[in-house]
């Protein structure tokens, strides 16, 4: 018997069950984050707790567009949420989010 032959065997033993569809949100919510653009977003929301996109565009010299997509990627990843203030717009970084996403990480690596 050659080595393949054996791990279709093994295979045949115990089916493989990956949730599929679990794994590629999971895997946009790491995309999400390993980007650097969104990492220095994060950091001057971060220092500044609350930030509107105008404030955070032109920190970061970007066109309003860029700050919003990419704001746009962080809020559907959980990395960021809003609360609005009248007229405007604050982001604020989901520190519980995030602090699941290192558990996570951790656990996968180790």
């Amino acid at each position: 018997m050659n080595n393949y032959s054996l791990v279709l065997n093994i295979t045949q033993a115990i089916p493989l069950k990956v949730d599929l569809l679990n794994t590629k949100k999971a895997a946009l919510v790491l995309r999400a984050i390993n980007h650097k653009l969104r990492q220095q977003m994060l950091k001057i929301i971060d220092e500044h707790e609350k930030i509107t996109v105008t404030e955070l565009y032109q920190k970061l010299l970007l066109e309003q567009s860029v700050a919003s997509q990419h704001l746009a990627i962080l809020r559907k990843a959980g990395l960021v949420k809003t609360t609005r203030e009248g007229k405007f717009i604050y982001y604020s970084v989901n520190l519980n989010r995030v602090e699941e996403i290192n558990k996570f990480v951790n656990d996968l690596l180790n």
